[in-house]
């Protein structure tokens, strides 16, 4: 198959001045988390920051359609509280406690107002293939407007990036991206679809799934790939050798907040 010529004509490669602050530093998973810090709080993401840290961070949509930082469709894993995060609506969910500190949910806007700026932030949407994805994307919008630093948004469902390229064209977007252990003709397929319909300005690779064909192709077009999740030095090694960024947490983060 002509990958290549494909490629660059459904998914053009981004100017490379919109992504070059992607590259080369660290980004905590969902902050630096710790038995203190929650994982998606903002302990874990004043902690990041205080190191020089990117961060990232989940994002799904409350019941009043609001853009609420939280990985899980359940509360049950993190909180006191049972049930879905969607049967809840914003001022709710910003009052259930995380951990066991004095964390509580965060919103989108509430993780925007700590960062200010200061380090890089990557948002990944959460979503369901069975629902459609526009009012998340139309939150996140929402929010982001007036945001002053380097931001990105991210997400499995090609849809994501595809509505942000369509409805806010400016913000920079990212394909996340895992083999699954398919490399055969149809998962190739399917990852080049998704590309195509995605039309990304980066990936967010499955650090398991490095080296890959895939992910070394498109970097060589010129979309940065960012490494996940990498939790050991192995894993840092080998983001460093087939990625630009390592998206990482626990044993995956070194000293500094750059690749050596």
């Amino acid at each position: 198959m002509p990958w290549r010529a494909l490629d660059a004509l459904f998914a053009p490669a981004p100017n490379e001045a919109r992504i070059a602050w992607l590259k080369g530093r660290d980004y905590a998973h969902r902050g630096l988390h710790d038995d203190g810090a929650p994982e998606n709080s903002l302990s874990a993401f004043s902690a990041a920051i205080t190191r020089g840290l990117g961060i990232e961070c989940d994002v799904q949509q409350s019941g009043d359609g609001q853009a609420i930082v939280f990985h899980d469709w359940e509360l049950d894993r993190l909180t006191r509280e049972h049930g879905p995060v969607a049967a809840r609506v914003l001022a709710e969910l910003t009052q259930i406690r995380i951990g066991e500190g004095s964390d509580h949910i965060p919103s989108l806007r509430d993780v925007l107002a700590l960062v200010g700026g200061r380090v890089p932030l990557l948002v990944e949407l959460k979503t369901r293939p069975d629902r459609r994805v526009s009012a998340l994307c139309l939150a996140v919008r929402r929010d982001l407007e007036g945001y002053r630093g380097d931001v990105a948004v991210m997400g499995f469902d090609p849809r994501v990036s595809a509505w942000f390229r369509s409805h806010a064209p400016r913000i920079v977007r990212g394909l996340v991206v895992s083999e699954e252990g398919s490399r055969t003709l149809s998962g190739a397929v399917r990852r080049h679809r998704a590309l195509w319909q995605a039309r990304p300005d980066f990936l967010a690779y499955d650090v398991r799934d490095l080296p890959s064909g895939f992910a070394a192709a498109q970097r060589r077009r010129g979309l940065p790939v960012l490494a996940w999740t990498v939790r050991s030095a192995a894993l840092r090694q080998r983001a460093a050798e087939h990625a630009d960024a390592p998206i990482c947490e626990a044993g995956g983060i070194a000293d500094a907040g750059s690749i050596p």
